[in-house]
């Protein structure tokens, strides 16, 4: 064989090789999709791999920036004097029963519940709802802080109907609508993961779960039955996390966007409990404790996992002294540099340089450091 034509194949040959090797995004392949979901949408998507993690809100994704050459911009000044982190932790607080008189362990008092949303108004906090926070759209004024405000098993204290069609007094809902009224800027929003009964508002699902969309919460999934996942079969999982979805969709005429698991136990394979065609996709999935979360920007940040906090005072048991909200609150304050601080700008993910190691490389296009 001539010496160019063996030249010629040798190159060939080489470059199969390296067309196979070479990582996805080296081998020209499109952007990464960072589409952002909608807090509730109208049908779930097609199951497939899991939710891609997507980008702020109105955010025109750009083609994907390679890590290893794409420098940080810098962040604008206004950033820097407020020391905004939007790599910083995020509370997800974590509620069970809301009730005049606490009966059980995991129980809050009515009065216990208004005073922790004071306290979180008057540090700055303003909440968002988990779908929102797992979808990466946070939307909060510069220098303030996101929190999650979540409700496990839609008992009758968090929500439910007077006579007239609106909230009824000392209900979490009326509760959270009071303190917003008296702290401007603290959102009046939570995210209810509901069970097979709703409230228990009877012929009254339907209007209770709408009355609830259309003021800006959010419906989540806790599964039918409020089962141990972790001892279910396949189907049985899938069944209990898709009858109440189903059920949720007609009532409420939106699916939910993330599952909370019960117990925080995963089934045996965690993909079982993340979608089925036709039937249910989340782009977040919350466990029961016991600290706050990582920043949906930070490379450490787990939709599949995302931690709780349990909302109780310093108390003895479960080792709240330490793992509770109250708790975790007070560690906050005293270290603002861990807590997510907005920069104001929701197209922008603002941070001090030295945090720059924390950063999920998709979000790079988007960060701005000081």
């Amino acid at each position: 064989m001539p010496l160019l034509h063996k030249i010629a194949g040798l190159v060939i040959v080489c470059a199969v090789i390296l067309g196979l090797v070479l990582p996805r995004d080296e081998r020209g392949a499109g952007p990464e999709r960072e589409a952002a979901r909608a807090g509730a949408r109208s049908a779930p998507e097609a199951a497939g791999d899991a939710p891609a993690r997507p980008a702020r809100q109105e955010r025109t994704t750009p083609a994907r920036p390679s890590p290893s050459v794409t420098a940080i911009a810098q962040a604008r000044p206004e950033a820097a004097r407020i020391r905004a982190n939007e790599l910083g932790q995020i509370p997800v607080l974590m509620y069970h029963r809301i009730v005049k008189k606490p009966e059980m362990s995991l129980d809050r008092s009515v009065q216990e519940f208004r005073d922790e949303l004071i306290r979180l108004a008057k540090s700055g906090y303003v909440p968002i709802t988990a779908g929102e926070f797992a979808a990466g759209r946070i939307d909060v004024p510069a220098g303030r802080h996101p929190v999650v405000l979540t409700f496990d098993d839609s008992t009758p204290g968090h929500f439910a109907l007077d006579a007239g069609g609106n909230p009824a007094p000392d209900t979490a809902v009326s509760v959270l609508l009071e303190v917003a009224r008296q702290y401007p800027g603290f959102r009046p929003t939570a995210t209810f993961y509901l069970n097979k009964d709703p409230f228990q508002l009877g012929d009254r699902t339907a209007q209770g779960l709408q009355w609830l969309v259309r003021h800006g919460f959010e419906l989540g999934n806790h599964t039918l039955s409020h089962k141990n996942l972790a001892e279910m079969s396949r189907s049985a999982v899938e069944k209990e996390i898709g009858d109440i979805e189903g059920r949720i969709a007609s009532l409420a005429g939106v699916h939910t966007t993330t599952l909370a698991y019960p117990f925080g136990s995963e089934p045996k394979q965690a993909a079982w409990a993340q979608a089925k065609a036709g039937s249910y996709r989340f782009n977040g999935i919350f466990l029961a404790g016991w600290r706050p979360s990582e920043s949906p920007f930070s490379r450490d940040f787990d939709w599949r996992r995302i931690p709780r906090v349990r909302s109780e005072g310093k108390i003895a048991e479960d080792d709240c002294t330490r793992y509770c909200s109250i708790a975790w609150l007070d560690w906050l304050d005293k270290n603002p540099a861990e807590r997510y601080i907005s920069d104001g700008d929701p197209n922008t993910i603002s941070f001090p340089r030295t945090a720059e190691g924390k950063l999920a490389s998709r979000f790079r296009a988007y960060a701005r450091a000081y």
